[in-house]
This record gives C-alpha cells, sequence and structure tokens, in this order.
C-alpha cells in the first residue's frame, strides 16, 4: 500500500509513517520546505520504504503539480495531519489568529482532499484520515483558542461531508480527534501538566494506521475519539 503523509516531519506525522513502515507499508512522506532534515532522517531511518516530497499543502497550485507527478501511482491511503495551533486570548483580541488557524488547518485539509480523493475515485478504492481535536467534539473546552476549535471543526465537517459524497467511489474518510498529544513541545509548554494522561503520537498513529486499512473497509465519516486518558 502507498500512503501520502502531509505533515510527515511533524512529531505525529513521524509515528504514522514509521507505523505503515513498519508494516510494509510504501510511504510519500510530504511537509514544508523548512522540513528538509527531518524528511531526510526518514527516509534515512526506512530505505526504500519513504519518498520525501516538499510543498506547500495548503497552495491548490502545488498540489494540481504532484498529482501530476503522482498519475499512475496505486496511491490507497493517505493520513492529512499538516495543521498547527494558536491560542492564548480570547475572541476580538485582535491579532490574525482567525486567519492562521484557517490557512494552517481547513485550506491544507481542503487542497489536500481535493487533490487526493479524485486519484482515490479513478482507482474505485482508497482510504484518508484527517487529523480533527477534542474540542470539536467539546468546544466549551477551547477558552482562548476559538479560532483553533473552529477550524479544527471545520476540518472534520469537510471530511464527513466528502465521505458520503465518496462512499459510492469505493473511498472511504475518516477523522480522529487527539486530545494533548505528548510531544517535547507540548510538555515544555505546560511542565505542571498530567503528561502521562496525555495521548501518545504512537496511540495515534495504531488507529490511524487501522482506519487506513482493509480492517476498517466498513468504516467512513466517522469521528474517533483519541483521548488517553486527559
Amino acid at each position: 500500500m502507498t500512503s501520502i503523509v502531509t505533515g510527515a516531519a511533524g512529531n505525529l506525522g513521524v509515528a504514522v509513517v514509521a507505523h505503515l513502515c513498519e508494516r510494509g507499508g510504501h510511504v510519500i512522506a510530504v511537509d514544508r520546505d523548512g522540513a528538509h532534515s527531518g524528511l531526510a532522517e526518514l527516509a534515512s531511518r526506512f530505505p526504500g520504504k519513504v519518498e520525501t516530497l516538499t510543498i506547500d499543502v495548503g497552495d491548490r497550485a502545488a498540489w494540481t503539480q504532484t498529482v501530476q507527478r503522482l498519475q499512475g501511482r496505486d496511491v490507497t491511503g493517505a493520513a492529512l495531519i499538516a495543521g498547527g495551533w494558536a491560542g492564548g486570548q480570547p475572541v476580538g483580541a485582535g491579532g490574525d489568529a482567525w486567519r492562521k488557524m484557517m490557512s494552517a488547518n481547513a485550506d491544507t485539509a481542503y487542497a489536500s482532499l481535493e487533490a487526493i480523493l479524485p486519484l482515490m475515485k479513478a482507482r474505485g478504492r482508497g482510504s484518508i484520515v484527517v487529523v480533527g481535536a477534542r474540542p470539536v467534539e467539546s468546544p466549551a473546552s477551547a477558552g482562548m483558542a476559538a479560532e483553533y476549535a473552529a477550524s479544527k471543526a471545520a476540518v472534520v465537517a469537510l471530511a464527513r461531508a466528502a465521505a458520503a459524497e465518496a462512499l459510492t467511489a469505493g473511498v472511504r474518510i475518516n477523522a480522529v480527534l487527539p486530545s494533548i498529544i505528548d510531544t517535547p513541545p507540548n510538555r515544555k509548554a505546560m511542565p505542571g501538566a498530567k503528561h502521562d494522561t496525555w495521548v501518545t503520537p504512537a496511540s495515534i498513529a495504531d488507529v490511524i494506521g487501522f482506519l487506513l486499512s482493509d480492517s476498517a473497509r466498513d468504516v467512513s465519516g466517522a469521528m474517533i475519539p483519541v483521548y488517553g486518558r486527559a
């Protein structure tokens, strides 16, 4: 199975790439220009199983060129992980958090889905997973990060609506909703938190791997909470 993973050089992306490669898959690892070293490390770690690609996944024109290169490839999986977080101030406090979050999360998911979905529809099979967040189910938990919550809700709504459209074409689309992910940056930002209750990237990767696999062949349009014990 060949899968595309966006945001591949990030903490969760690395875990998903590792999960897929360790189970015999081939991965097209995609990330931005500034992630060359992380992508190179993945290619070195999994020789022959990872090919790397640097594009702005929110750039629809860049995706058009990429899709042309992928024509004829049997791409049957995609994990759309690229995204970001911003918060710390209430709605109306000024700044451009709304634009940043919609660009980093909703726009990247849309551009990626728009590009990849036709490839899978043409082959009559495939599975796509997007990454939402816990506030999609409980927006009230996202005080001081409303823009982030709204952007992730947009990602999940997009995925679930697209899932209904793609079902008869043999393509499944699902979403995972992590709580706080146990990563070094999150530990540094919240040193006093109960880190052992957070969900690990490897655990989320297991769920994404399941959703991409044939074992989840009858699952589409789902929102899967992955909260750990937080």
